[in-house]
């Protein structure tokens, strides 16, 4: 077959070359070479193109298989099939699931008492920008219960430093920057400005100050404090959170209590002693039903674009190993066994789902199976739609992983850093050959002007020897 770029230098030649209009020279050239390259040029550009249709089929399915994972796996983990925990008192606390496993049942929570920091206020000053004296502040760290002190030695004291002429504002924002987790603020009471030290939740994040004053600048020990001394006052001691879960007592430095719930996330808000409330969980099965038609509908979408990419006959990636992988896969989805773990007669396939494929590689759902299978076993379903190592969105999530290894050169991923490897040897040929291109016209263009300029001299010379023989023949008439 002659080119399109081929058939239209030769044309341009033709014309360039009509008779008696003169030649164009310069067009003449560019034809040229744009006729001894216009075969390569449409070989190169051809296989350009049909790169960048399989890399846009491949990055589509990819995209795709990422879309459905990652929309599934938003479902399960905090969405319509997740069991999101609630409580009758929501006063007392909010809950969360902590993505470690998958709570069920109910529970009982009382909380006794909320964990908090140990506050402290120094003596009165004048203002807040009294001058406090210079020396250093020692933090140390530990329990103070009961006009005592135990410090605590695994956590090392914070050194703060007071500049002479520090004033009392001054010495609060050194301490909040100390790095020691204290904040400290002044506030401006009826009796005067005072220092205001608030430490972290907790028992142990109990501290008392030691100061080392400098003698040249002293009054920095009115900022001392041991419990019992006079310098300041215990505004609150720090202390843990104390909760009962199910009857059982526990503490905890903070107010959020991970899994002390199994799969939840507690964030403790009030006391509620002596009322106990109840923690439950939403009942994921309605939700399932539903999740499975989205899952088929979604199915289905990629399965149309990935059979017609795959076609034999013209598709953009027939030859491409990712691609016939993943159909492979697709093919097989209905009976894999997403739940290796299940017991005998516990749902363990996507069949038990009510997924089926069909023969032309397109899924269906069966409400009737997927109905019999939730009445026989609702606690196995749901097991089968969690955010661990196994199950549905496990199953997904792999698939889209392995389409997307960039190191695998058998998934689609490789495919795509092939053919963009590919792109870029076919830019680099191209570019090289239009350089060439553009070489051999001006190689072209260099010679014939040349020509261009001994044919005008000729037709100069005619010209003469036309006009002397017209002149001859008028003086013999």
């Amino acid at each position: 077959m002659t080119s399109t770029s081929a058939t239209s230098a030769t044309g341009s030649i033709i014309s360039a070359l009509g008779a008696g209009s003169g030649i164009d020279m310069a067009k003449l050239a560019s034809d040229l070479a744009a006729a001894q390259y216009a075969t390569r040029i449409d070989r190169l550009t051809a296989k350009s193109e049909k790169l960048e249709a399989q890399i846009s089929a491949a990055s589509e399915i990819r995209s795709m298989m990422l879309s459905l994972a990652t929309s599934l796996g938003d479902r399960v983990r905090v969405g319509d099939l997740s069991a999101q925990p609630s409580l009758d008192n929501a006063a007392v606390a909010s809950a969360a699931l902590s993505g470690t496993s998958r709570p069920s049942g109910t529970f009982s929570l009382e909380v006794e008492q909320l964990a908090r920091g140990q506050m402290l206020a120094s003596g009165s000053f004048a203002t807040r920008d009294a001058a406090v004296g210079a020396g250093t502040i020692t933090v140390r760290f530990g329990t103070v219960a009961t006009g005592s002190f135990a410090e605590d030695m695994s956590k090392p004291g914070v050194d703060i430093a007071i500049a002479p002429g520090a004033t009392l504002e001054e010495t609060a924002q050194a301490i909040t920057a100390s790095g020691a987790g204290l904040t400290a603020y002044v506030s401006d009471t009826v009796d005067g400005a005072r220092l205001v030290i608030k430490g972290a939740d907790g028992a142990a994040s109990g501290f008392v100050l030691d100061v080392a004053e400098d003698p040249a600048d002293a009054g920095l020990s009115a900022l001392a404090w041991q419990p019992g001394s006079a310098t300041g006052t215990l505004l609150q001691e720090a202390q843990d959170a104390r909760v009962k879960i199910d009857g059982l007592s526990r503490t905890s430095p903070s107010n959020t209590l991970t899994d002390a719930i199994p799969g939840v996330v507690l964030k403790l808000s009030d006391t509620n002693a002596g009322a106990p409330t109840t923690v439950r969980f939403a009942d994921a099965g309605g939700a399932i039903t539903g999740a499975m038609q989205d899952l088929t509908a979604a199915l289905n979408e990629i399965a149309g674009v990935l059979n017609e990419a795959t076609n034999p006959l013209g598709g953009d990636l027939s030859r491409d190993s990712g691609a016939r992988a993943l159909r492979q896969a697709f093919s097989a989805l209905a009976g894999r066994v997403v739940m290796p773990g299940a017991a005998d007669g516990e749902p363990r396939t996507l069949s038990d789902l009510g997924l089926k494929i069909t023969r032309f590689g397109t899924f269906e759902l069966d409400p009737e199976r997927l109905a019999e299978t939730l009445k026989r076993d609702p606690d196995g379903v749901a097991a089968m739609f969690t955010n661990g190592v196994t199950g549905v969105y496990a199953t997904f999530d792999s698939l889209s992983r392995s389409v997307s290894a960039v190191g695998r050169p058998g998934s689609l991923a490789g495919s795509l850093s092939r053919y963009n490897a590919e792109l870029a040897r076919l830019g680099e040929d191209q570019a090289e050959l239009a350089e060439d291109q553009e070489e051999t016209r001006a190689r072209l263009a260099s010679r014939f002007a040349v020509s261009d300029s001994r044919i005008v001299g000729y037709q100069s010379t005619l010209g003469f020897l036309e006009n002397q023989i017209a002149a001859w023949n008028a003086d013999k008439g």
